[in-house]
Parts: structure tokens; sequence; C-alpha cells
């Protein structure tokens, strides 16, 4: 027998501390399909709302911290150790839940976004990772930065404290479980809205949403194709095989009688632009058309590029005319403010 009870069942054996109350919504588009007009082709726009959960300024990356903290607590760690660039969401996200849980929290932030003024080196997330209390090393944008992480969790010991150690956006194995919880949430939610979505679209920067979700509907017996990610990071060439041997390994987790075929992992690089947090044109139209038709707020790094793809794949014909579409909005607004100058021009 498969499904999200079977799923449910195999997370069960994982530690975990609950950090999001309830499954997130999931709500159709209504405003931004009148926006679109003919150019929308008649598809039908959901979103699920994993940016709701508001502690820590909001965001999915909680749902990889609920695994990541849960781990963190059973092996008796009081301190958690994590890298990011410097407008991480995850870090961000990271140093609240500490706060919370009453971990000390340091940060490993590396330069990856050419920029140096003041509006992006300490506004947005920058500025809330202080706010929580965490302590932040900042580097230059080619350094090792999870091996400074390590460095720093040994440091730790030396002085009678234990901490739990992870990469960049928590996309461990064990973070990647909360996205397969995601997933378990969307496949009830669509049994009992009667839907069948044609595609489920997420941002791809550290590969973990991708492979959590992949994981979690072959874990349920349904097909990862129906995934498609838009790369932020990566090239779309470079992301295809990483976010393929994560998904693997946190399948591997959940029922290693399973696996994940390469080819089921569909990752586009069209939205990407000339790298990592660098603004384009059609993330902030994006941007704009979700803001001014939904009031909803997508982030300029991850959901702000991801969902220009979607719009772009709408708006070319991609799906049949009544299709279901639905696009996972990650959260991470509070990068929004790093930002305000190309919002602004």
């Amino acid at each position: 027998m498969t499904g999200p009870a079977t799923l449910a069942a195999a997370l069960d054996r994982f530690a975990r501390v609950p950090l999001i109350d309830q499954p997130t919504p999931i709500q159709r588009l209504h405003g931004l399909e009148k926006a679109l007009g003919e150019a929308g082709g008649g598809v039908r726009l959901f979103v699920k709302r994993d940016d709701l959960p508001f502690l820590g300024g909001g965001g999915s990356k909680l749902r990889k911290l609920e695994y990541l903290m849960g781990a963190a607590r059973a092996e008796g760690c009081d301190s958690f150790v994590t890298t990011g660039g410097i407008q991480s969401n995850h870090a961000r996200l990271s140093a609240a839940v500490a706060a919370k849980l009453g971990f000390a929290c340091e940060l490993v932030l590396a330069r990856l976004v050419p920029r140096e003024d003041e509006e992006y080196r300490l506004g947005g997330n920058r500025l809330l990772d202080d706010l929580f209390g965490a302590r932040v090393h900042e580097l230059p944008g080619d350094a090792d930065t999870l091996a400074f992480a390590r460095e720093r969790g040994a440091a730790l010991g030396r002085e009678g404290r234990k901490a739990y150690v992870v990469g960049a956006g928590g996309s461990s194995p064990v973070g990647c479980l909360g996205y397969a919880y995601c997933a378990q949430e969307i496949a009830a939610q669509e049994a009992t809205a009667g839907l069948d979505f044609a595609r489920v679209i997420v941002p791809n920067g550290s590969f973990g949403t991708h492979a959590g979700l992949a994981a979690g509907f072959a874990a349920m017996g349904q097909d990862p194709a129906r995934l498609l990610s838009f790369a932020v990071l990566e090239t779309a060439e470079a992301a295809r095989p990483k976010t393929h041997a994560l998904a693997a390994e946190t399948l591997a987790r959940l029922d290693p009688v399973r696996s994940i075929s390469a080819d089921a992992i569909a990752i586009d690089g069209s939205q990407r632009g000339t790298g990592y947090g660098i603004p384009t044109d059609a993330m902030l139209e994006a941007v704009r058309l979700m803001a001014r038709s939904e009031g909803l707020l997508l982030d300029p790094v991850y959901s702000g590029k991801a969902f220009a793809g979607l719009l772009a794949l709408v708006r070319g014909g991609a799906f049949a005319p009544g299709a279901a579409v639905l696009f996972v909005m990650t959260g991470g607004s509070p990068g929004l403010f790093a930002y305000r100058s190309a919002l602004e021009s």
C-alpha cells in the first residue's frame, strides 16, 4: 500500500521539532489569472503557501529545520552551525529557531553576490540574523564555508559545547525530510480538493526543496517527474546530478526498496540570469505582478525567478486549457528589502 499515510509512517521514525502548526494551505490565484487574461490560456494557477509560517519572518526552510533541530536535540547538541549567502533565508530562520529552542547559533555566510552596498550587506535577512542573536562569520565568495563551519563546530566542542553542523540551505538528507513531509501534504490536499496538478513548480538553490519533494512523491508511489524546478544558484546542468543524488539519499531513508531515476529530475535553467542573487527583468516583473494582482510577496532570489519561469511556461502555451499547476511559494520576503534599488528602478 502506498500514499500519504505510508509516507507519514516512514517520517514518524525520525526526530522532529514541530515548527509549522498545520498543513500550509493551497490557494487559487484568481487575481493573477484575471490579470493574465488570454495569455493565461485558461490554466488554473495555485500556490502552496509555505511562506505563511511566521516564526522568524516565515518561509519553507522551517520544514528542513523541523528535522535538523530534531536530530540536533536527539544528539544532545546545544549549538547549531550552518552556512549560506549573505542574504540567506535558511540562515535567518536557523537563527530564529535556535533562539526559540535555546540553541547557540553561528552562521557562516559567503559573499556570493557581487554587491558591497549597505542595503545588501546590512539589510533584509542580514539585519534579522543579528536581531535573533546569531554569531555571524562573513567569508569571501569562493571560501569553503562548510569546512569553516566544521572547524567552528570542533572549536565549540573544545569549549565543552556540542554543535550540529549542516551546510548551505540545510540541504542534507535529514533536512530534505521536511520537503518529503510537504509532498505528503500536497498529495492529501489534492485528494481532498479533487485536484490533479499537471506540474508542481519550485525554485532550486541548494537542491533540497526539489530533492525532498521528489523523494516524498516517490515514497508514495507517485511519479516525481511532475516536479519542475528552476535553477537559481548553479546551472541546470550542474544542479541536476546533485539534486538527483540528494533525492536518492533522502528516499533511501524513507524506503530503501524504491528508487528515483535521474531522468525524473527536471530542472530548467532559463531564469537564472547572470548568476545567483542577480536581478533579472523577468524576476522583477513576476514579483510586481504577484504583488499587484494577489497582494503576495515573492522573494527576489528564489521564488521570484522560479515564478517568472512559471509565467513564461503559461504564456508559452506549455499547459492545456484547464490544467491545474501548483507553485510552492517558499517565502523569503525579508530579502526584498535588500533589493529596494532594483525594485525601484
